[in-house]
């Protein structure tokens, strides 16, 4: 659909529509922002939008260095937070206000390209000769419509982790290298689950694997929740272990046509994994709720081992008194571990003043020049090889082993984030589903039902 073509009303109501799943994503997702998203007067001046804070002074860092190369252009940053900047963004976009180049989500871009509001990388001479290969393997293939252009340059990569309080797990006997060598399966959870339950402390002090232990009056659960994890493919919940089991969400990315939540394993999968919380093991879902993820249970003391990406680093590094380490993803039937792969791009927009200009600035955050200053930072793994490691060393000098994380990029053992058409519509109706799944009110065969509706939505799109 192109703005150019349909009414505004239209435009509105698609927007809306993906802004609604916005909410939902992980990923990167850390931040609190201001809301100076007054637009530049002049074409010279590029208007960037980001939502990350803990990304924004060393993008302005990359601004600078920008400025100096391209004399007579400028970038002003407008940092927001989460909610509010997809909301603001598509305001922007109906009122024909919206910034000129913009950080983009692998859950959204397919409809922003589809509704028009993108411009393809490939026709402007700055971006032209972006290259995959020059980034993290499979990440710039990612960033491909179904036109075959591209429509965002890679600016970074994440996969997820468990960070622990190492005193919290000495105390429990569990030592580091057990840790790293814990296997899952659906059947019995494995080590996995023999290491969480004894994580679990009740409030009479009994852990999850004693006699005696009450699962109704836990004090600090093995496993933090993260939700449910409908709105995100399991990014940070059920993801890994399925991946580990040797399953996908669909039969192919991108651009997938079937999608495969009626495999049994699967559901065995789904089935184990909230049964943790029917255990005690982890909390229930109304404990919490949805506002209250695994960073904040862990913080709180409620929880031992917290799933979460490594683009959370930075802020479960900010905590006091803890000896912050991270264990990788458990081993699964297949032999292997797995992670979810997720990656930003930075994309410019048809609303731009000035289109070479807009591109020049997305080549330069895509460049070695400015990746080399985000791995300095050490917030997040910058999508170039030079700047992942850049920021390991950066890691590695503030005391923190992050290997848990890379090693799934080193050793292959990640799993993409799922791009697809009406992604907004695709989680309008699993969000709900697998919240039901979670509280406990439907079965993992309820998700045979689901597999059915997206399938179908799917076939009426290609239609």
């Amino acid at each position: 659909m192109n703005p150019n073509k349909y009414g505004k009303k239209l435009l509105a109501s698609a927007l809306a529509a993906v802004t609604a799943f916005g909410l939902t994503l992980s990923g990167c997702s850390s931040s609190s922002g201001d809301d100076d998203t007054t637009m530049s007067s002049s074409a010279n001046v590029i208007d960037y939008w980001l939502w990350d804070s803990a990304q924004q002074p060393g993008y302005q860092k990359c601004a600078e260095g920008f400025a100096k190369a391209n004399p007579g252009l400028s970038v002003k940053i407008t940092q927001m937070g989460w909610d509010d900047y997809w909301s603001k963004l598509t305001a922007g976009f109906v009122a024909d206000q919206a910034p000129d180049v913009f950080t983009n989500h692998l859950g959204k871009y397919a409809q922003f390209v589809d509704l028009g509001v993108l411009l393809p990388l490939d026709d402007l001479d700055a971006t032209k000769d972006i290259n995959s290969d020059d980034f993290q393997e499979g990440l710039g293939d990612l960033w491909k419509g179904q036109d075959g252009k591209r429509y965002g340059a890679p600016k970074d990569w994440d996969t997820i982790g468990y960070f622990y309080d190492k005193l919290v797990t000495d105390a429990a006997g569990l030592t580091t290298e057990q840790l790293k060598k814990l296997t899952w399966n659906p059947d019995d959870g494995g080590t996995f689950e023999k290491a969480i339950a004894h994580l679990t402390v009740d409030v009479n002090g009994k852990r999850g694997d004693e006699p005696g232990f009450d699962k109704n009056k836990v004090k600090v659960y093995g496993l933090a929740s993260d939700g449910a994890g409908g709105g995100n493919f399991g990014q940070t919940q059920w993801g890994a272990y399925a991946a580990s089991h040797g399953w996908a969400p669909t039969d192919k990315n991108p651009w997938g046509t079937r999608f495969r939540m009626e495999d049994p394993t699967f559901q065995k999968t789904v089935a184990w994994y909230y049964g943790l919380a029917d255990k005690g093991f982890m909390p229930k879902y109304e404990t919490f709720g949805k506002d209250t993820g695994s960073y904040a249970q862990f913080a709180a003391g409620k929880a031992a081992l917290a799933m979460n990406g490594s683009w959370m680093i930075s802020s479960f590094q900010g905590m006091k008194g803890i000896d912050l380490h991270v264990a990788p993803t458990p081993i699964g039937p297949s032999g292997h571990r797995a992670s979810p792969f997720n990656g930003l791009a930075d994309s410019v927009t048809r609303f731009t003043d000035n289109r070479e200009a807009s591109a020049k600035w997305v080549a330069y955050m895509a460049s070695d020049q400015c990746q080399n200053i985000i791995g300095a930072s050490g917030v997040v793994f910058p999508a170039r090889k030079k700047g992942t490691e850049i920021s390991l060393e950066t890691r590695k000098k503030a005391g923190l082993d992050v290997s848990a994380f890379t090693e799934h990029v080193e050793k292959g053992t990640t799993q993409q984030q799922v791009v697809i058409q009406n992604a907004a519509d695709v989680t309008a109706l699993m969000e709900p589903e697998f919240d039901a799944q979670f509280i406990g009110s439907h079965s993992s065969g309820d998700l045979t039902r689901l597999n059915e509706q997206l399938n179908t939505l799917l076939e009426m799109t290609a239609k």
